[in-house]
């Protein structure tokens, strides 16, 4: 294996070394529990898990570490909109991401630490970085001075003159671009004793003793959303690395989900829900996960019904196949995947390359059961399900598998529908075109959608019909 990673601190595509030979130690910053999660919210899950699959595939002992951000300012503001004790608002959202990871299929974290439940390692990181010069104590609160580090900006690129926080003034800061580390307790908000008065920590804390605690003071890969570059992760560096810690050797960074160009968000009011996409576009969650999965991570969605739609059909082509050779051959093991596959994950995950090779494997497999070479379609079958399988979407996944009844189905459909295209490619060769209009007319009207491309005929059933 030979993985290289596009890492955002150099900007540069780096092959992957461990710290550690054999094993890989990842650190994901997860969800902010303030409100039902959306398709955006979901994405980093299904990107990285797809990186998790591939470490471990290829022998890595893969120590995968997501957090839960449990307080924050915007968890405390939704929970006194409803009414809520901040507590159960909290945990009511931090179930619903839960069953949006589950949904979809990603593999649950080796652990999943919350934010409450590390104020310790907090309080010690805070005691090191102002011993050692980098942070202050001033009326309650504790700040990063930022100027006392001179790396601050190396991940992002931004220059200190441009630097804003995002965040309020605060009380005793030096400098406004200083950042908060500890929040000084306020009438009827949540708080923990600490050195300097009861408060909370502030977001970018969290991460910084939650990845050391669970990874050590260095570890392998730092992922998260491209959103997330300035300032959170620029902050974390500054705060670990002032204090000592190695932390992140790689950091990996995916695009956003974006609607009419903007970045999916419920600002915005462009929320799409797993539950509500999967009922209103009419798409299995497996389907859904392919769609999120299918670009490269680092590249933008620009969500639409109609590209998940086709997403779907494109899909459904591949799990046709596995069902059709399952039917015909009985059991189809999990092969091993083709040395193509293996150099689009290996360059940066190049997932599109990844599925250009399987889709290339299903067109000589589907000719191959056409031909009646069994023997040859059930191996061609196993390498498909094997490279889907680290994508998250093997057909024959008990996750994701039909029923027994309905893989007959479907290869018979696909057997039926084939001959159907057949006959009509021949008539569009003998320029019959009436032939051809009647054949593709008759299919719509049994609910089968047929697209013409420069690979041929293929075929999809309408939302309507399935």
């Amino acid at each position: 294996m030979t993985l290289r990673l596009f890492d955002t601190e150099t900007r540069t595509l780096r092959e992957f070394t461990p710290l550690v030979p054999g094993k890989a130690s990842v650190y994901l910053c997860g969800a902010t529990v303030q409100g039902e999660p959306h398709i955006g919210h979901v994405r980093s899950g299904v990107a990285f898990d797809v990186l998790r699959r591939w470490l471990a595939a290829n022998g890595f002992d893969v120590a995968f570490i997501r957090n839960v951000t449990d307080i924050d300012d915007k968890i405390l503001n939704k929970a006194a909109e409803h009414g809520r004790p901040w507590w159960e608002w909290a945990a009511t959202h931090e179930r619903a991401f839960d069953r949006a990871y589950e949904t979809l299929g990603v593999l649950p974290p080796s652990g999943e630490p919350r934010a409450t439940g590390h104020i310790t390692q907090m309080v010690r990181m805070m005691e090191r970085l102002i011993e050692r010069g980098h942070a202050y104590a001033s009326e309650g609160n504790v700040y990063f001075d930022v100027l006392s580090y001179p790396a601050y900006g190396q991940l992002s690129g931004h220059k200190l003159d441009d630097v804003h926080q995002g965040e309020s003034a605060g009380l005793g800061k030096k400098d406004p671009r200083d950042f908060t580390l500890w929040k000084a307790a306020k009438p009827g908000e949540p708080s923990w004793p600490s050195p300097w008065g009861p408060g909370r920590p502030g977001w970018h804390l969290e991460c910084s003793a939650m990845a050391e605690f669970y990874l050590g003071p260095e570890f392998d890969i730092h992922c998260g959303g491209m959103d997330l570059v300035f300032p959170h992760h620029e902050n974390e560096i500054a705060q670990s690395r002032a204090a000592g810690d190695g932390f992140a050797r790689y950091w990996l960074h995916n695009g956003w989900v974006t609607m009419g160009g903007e970045k999916m968000s419920k600002s915005l009011g462009n929320v799409l829900s797993i539950p509500n996409v999967l009922e209103r576009v009419g798409v299995r969650a497996v389907e859904l996960r392919y769609y999120l999965g299918s670009v490269s991570y680092r590249s933008m969605i620009e969500y639409s019904d109609q590209a998940l739609t086709e997403a779907a059909a494109g899909y459904q082509r591949l799990e046709a196949f596995v069902l059709r050779v399952a039917e015909r051959a009985g059991e189809v093991p999990v092969g091993t995947w083709t040395p193509g596959f293996a150099d689009a994950l290996d360059d940066d995950l190049g997932v599109p390359q990844a599925l250009a090779e399987i889709h290339g494997v299903v067109t000589v497999g589907n000719k191959a059961l056409d031909a009646g070479d069994i023997s040859g379609a059930r191996m061609l079958a196993g390498q498909v399900r094997a490279m889907l399988g680290i994508l998250g979407v093997d057909p024959l996944d008990e996750r994701w598998a039909a029923p027994a009844d309905n893989s007959a189905a479907i290869g018979a459909l696909d057997v039926l529908i084939g001959a159907e295209l057949q006959r009509r490619q021949q008539a569009r060769a003998d320029k019959d075109w009436a032939t051809a209009d009647a054949v593709r007319d008759r299919l719509a009207a049994a609910g089968v959608e047929v697209t013409d491309t420069p690979q041929g005929a293929e075929w999809s059933l309408s939302k309507e019909k399935k």
